[in-house]
């Protein structure tokens, strides 16, 4: 182990000023363990601490002042939680009031009257006068008195606070730290790296994030890190895919006989350019040899099924077999009825397997993936179990992958041990492409971004509560026109905690509004078959309602549906509220969303009902919820390295990434094992990471 980095994993604790008592206390609020977490932990903010304000050119616009002047008295008055103590405080230009609610006994301790000092903290003006509560205030110093700083403030927890461990406390470990690691510090990158990018040394862009000179100094020291951590976030996944293409070989599928005839005879409709371009890449890894791992991103209708189910062909072309996994009952079950009548027409056998399948059913099954008579197995969950035993799988397709744990989907990747299957991962959840590079960057990656011809966008309007009255007018209708109706709510029962309209409630006062319409009911906390048995009158046209909770937001495809209504819109995400309008605009008719809200509505939720309403493109809405959530409540997963993002903003380095991910992939392409000595320093750093003890990237 080197010098270097067994000095930046020494104990926190042996950090003069933290001690025995406050290193645990580092350890558990801020996950600080060691002299690397410190250095790595970035302020958030910086305050102008460059120049000193006189009292008398104050005023409430600015965000903050420092002042140096007098301390002159004080005194404490009122009781209980009004209890104050307030200070007077003079520079040679007027005086102020200085004031303190909490810790008053030490206070008034520690300050000195008629002792010169330095405050800080946001002016208010009151009763005629100017008056800061809870500043900062340090004696005047020969250091303090110069200014000229930007002071860093660092994230902190309640627990610290009562412990007396403020944004000061860090800072100050921080500069010890920083004088101590001066020697230590090596760069991570190589020189001509640093020259095209203009990119500043690590050790300077380490002191001037902590302690910047000046704004310019932070600018660049945030650049340089922000590049540095997106590089190696990037090398890695690039590594992993090099290694996956080289290490993994998958069969070869160049025959195209049932493929041909689906194409010439059967193809229920003109597929699009984007699906065509789709195709062509996903036949172009089945004939290289090399395992496919390709993530398919298509909008809701976009049409992900038939470019799965012609890819499952190509593998039936060449004596393989094939499976999809969706992740609920319901969703499986449509795959399964969509595709059976392709396969019946093309002498395919496919069957369905779900938890809720008869154990007399998986017999049959189980003995006929064995032989090869069952050419395509769709299902849930259940196919990852032991007894479930394929000839030859050829392909996976995965739907809905981000609803599937890693080790889920690598039990199925281990189905076929001989050759291992190629994986075809959908998502109908748009994926800004910033966050797609940085979570699938070892993934390939295929977009539809086009939706079928003839397919009209969906009207998407906000009402509030009081148009209720409108809103079911209308719903009355488009029922008269023989349309459908999805009535969504986000709660199944009454919740004392939230006041939001619950779905029993909601059921039983649409049941009074329509009482001539038949009213289906759907929500996550029903049997599987009563689920099934509702959600089959819904598609049979038998009931014209559907009271749903977002159960309904993945999968369900009703032609017919026109009218999606959801109710306490305001509670839903951006990406779930375009999930669930997706279930509606399936037919050739116009299709409406109507987002019901209270008024009292928050900036950030105007935002996203505004965006819902302006635009249907998924990418659009996806990159507005980045911006809005930021990308680890986007994603909702800590996986493939996201979480591991220390400075860098998905929502705003896009650019940043870019660059660093083509600079990662050229020196790759050049050096794949970093032999040569201008990698040197890459090589050493990568040594020098953690490295995770799984490497699930390899099984997508």
């Amino acid at each position: 182990m080197s010098e270097r980095s067994t000095f930046f994993e020494t104990k926190i604790e042996f950090l003069k000023g933290v001690g025995p008592q406050r290193g645990p206390l580092l350890n558990k609020e801020l996950s600080i363990f060691t002299y690397g977490d410190l250095i790595q932990y970035y302020p958030f903010r910086h305050e102008d601490r460059s120049q000193f304000h006189y009292i008398q050119a104050i005023s409430e616009e600015l965000p903050a002042v420092q002042i140096k002047g007098r301390l002159k008295d004080w005194t404490v008055l009122g009781e209980g939680h009004k209890k104050r103590m307030v200070a007077s405080f003079t520079d040679s230009t007027g005086s102020m009031e200085l004031v303190w609610f909490q810790s008053i006994p030490w206070f008034e301790k520690v300050l000195r009257r008629n002792s010169e000092y330095v405050v800080y903290g946001k002016p208010i003006f009151f009763n005629g006068r100017y008056s800061i509560t809870h500043p900062e205030i340090d004696p005047l110093t020969p250091e303090n008195e110069k200014a000229g700083t930007w002071q860093p403030v660092y994230h902190l927890t309640e627990k610290l606070k009562k412990r007396f461990v403020d944004s000061r406390s860090i800072g100050r470990w921080v500069r010890t730290l920083l004088e101590l690691s001066t020697p230590h510090i090596r760069e991570t990158l190589p020189d001509w790296l640093l020259t095209k990018y203009r990119l500043m040394p690590k050790a300077d862009a380490l002191w001037s994030i902590h302690i910047p000179p000046s704004p310019a100094h932070l600018h660049q020291a945030t650049r340089r890190l922000k590049f540095e951590e997106l590089f190696y976030n990037q090398l890695r996944l690039i590594k992993s895919k090099i290694l996956l293409q080289n290490e993994f070989p998958g069969q070869i599928f160049d025959q195209t006989d049932r493929t041909t005839v689906f194409h010439e005879k059967h193809m229920p409709f003109a597929l699009t350019n984007a699906q065509h371009r789709v195709l062509q890449e996903i036949k172009e890894d089945f004939q290289k040899g090399k395992q496919m791992n390709r993530l398919l991103q298509g909008d809701v209708g976009s049409g992900k099924t038939i470019v799965a189910f012609i890819a499952m062909l190509m593998a039936l072309d060449n004596d393989a077999q094939a499976c999809l996994m969706a992740p609920t009952e319901i969703l499986a079950d449509q795959h399964f009825q969509g595709l059976k009548q392709y396969a019946d027409l093309l002498g395919v056998t496919i069957a369905k397997l779900t938890g809720s399948t008869k154990k007399k059913e998986r017999t049959v099954l189980h003995e006929a993936l064995r032989d090869g008579s069952l050419h395509i197995l769709v299902g849930t969950h259940a196919l990852i179990e032991d007894e479930v035993q394929f000839q030859n799988l050829g392909l996976c397709v995965i739907d809905e992958q981000h609803r599937f744990g890693v080790a889920q989907r690598s039990r199925l990747w281990a189905k076929n041990e001989r050759i291992h299957p190629h994986i075809l991962v959908m998502t109908a959840t748009p994926i800004p492409r910033t966050l797609a590079m940085t979570l699938y960057g070892d993934l390939d990656i295929s977009v539809i971004d086009e939706l079928p011809a003839g397919r009209k966008p969906i009207k998407t309007v906000h009402r509030y509560d009081a148009h209720r009255a409108t809103i079911f007018g209308f719903l009355k209708d488009e029922i008269a026109k023989g349309r459908q109706v999805y009535i969504v709510y986000p709660l199944i029962e009454e919740s004392e905690k939230m006041d939001l309209k619950d779905l029993t409630d909601g059921y039983e006062s649409i049941s009074r509004s329509f009482p001539d319409v038949p009213i289906s009911i759907l929500h996550g906390k029903m049997k599987p078959v009563d689920k099934e048995y509702e959600m089959g009158r819904f598609v049979k046209n038998e009931t014209k309602i559907m009271v749903a909770t977002t159960v309904i937001e993945v999968g369900v495809n009703v032609p017919n549906a026109s009218v999606m209504v959801i109710e306490n819109a305001e509670r839903f995400g951006l990406s779930q509220l375009h999930q669930l309008r997706g279930r509606v605009g399936r037919g050739a008719e116009q299709s409406f969303c109507v987002l019901m809200t209270d008024f009292k509505l928050s900036k950030e939720t105007r935002t996203r009902l505004d965006t819902m309403c302006r635009t249907n493109n998924g990418f659009e809405i996806a990159e507005v919820d980045l911006q809005l959530r930021g990308p680890g409540d986007l994603t909702g997963t800590q996986q493939s390295g996201i979480m591991d993002l220390l400075i860098a903003d998905l929502a705003k380095d896009g650019e940043i990434l870019k660059a660093a991910r083509a600079s990662a992939q050229a020196i790759l392409e050049e050096d794949p094992e970093l032999e040569t000595p201008q990698h040197a320093a890459i090589r050493g750093h990568l040594d020098n990471m953690r490295q995770s003890e799984t490497n699930w990237s390899r099984i997508s």
